[in-house]
């Protein structure tokens, strides 16, 4: 069976996503890309463009001391959505997150287009972070 090429371009932005290679993960991230963080904790909300997008992952390292940490359960992919079921985990001022989510992915021309991450306990996560 052959691999769909979006499950490629999703191995290789998790690559750089888990070395925290930023370089690397703008590769794979178009310039314009939109990412969704659903809930209503400190970190939710639409983060447009990688700037921000990258903000948005440089500030879940930061908060948890570098301790985040996913993953990865499955990837499903066809030609309009790749989807890929994780686990995180990570610490932060003597709480712990360990849990699962998932993030659904539009990819366009070898390129992360969109992302919408959400997590199975919106509300502990959102606390989490708070």
């Amino acid at each position: 069976m052959t691999v769909h090429p979006h499950i490629t371009v999703f191995q290789r932005a998790m690559s750089a996503f888990s070395a925290g290679d930023m370089k690397a993960l703008a590769k794979v991230f178009a310039p314009g890309v939109v990412w969704h963080l659903t809930g209503r904790g400190p970190l939710s909300g639409v983060y447009e463009g990688r700037d921000a997008t990258f903000g948005l992952f440089a500030r879940v390292f930061e908060l948890s001391g570098g301790t985040f940490a996913s993953r990865l359960r499955d990837v499903l992919a066809n030609d309009d959505h790749t989807v890929a079921l994780l686990h995180g985990t990570a610490s932060r001022e003597g709480r712990h997150l360990d849990m699962d989510f998932a993030i659904v992915f539009h990819i366009d021309e070898g390129k992360v287009t969109e992302g919408w991450e959400t997590w199975t306990d919106q509300a502990a996560f959102g606390e989490f972070w708070s």
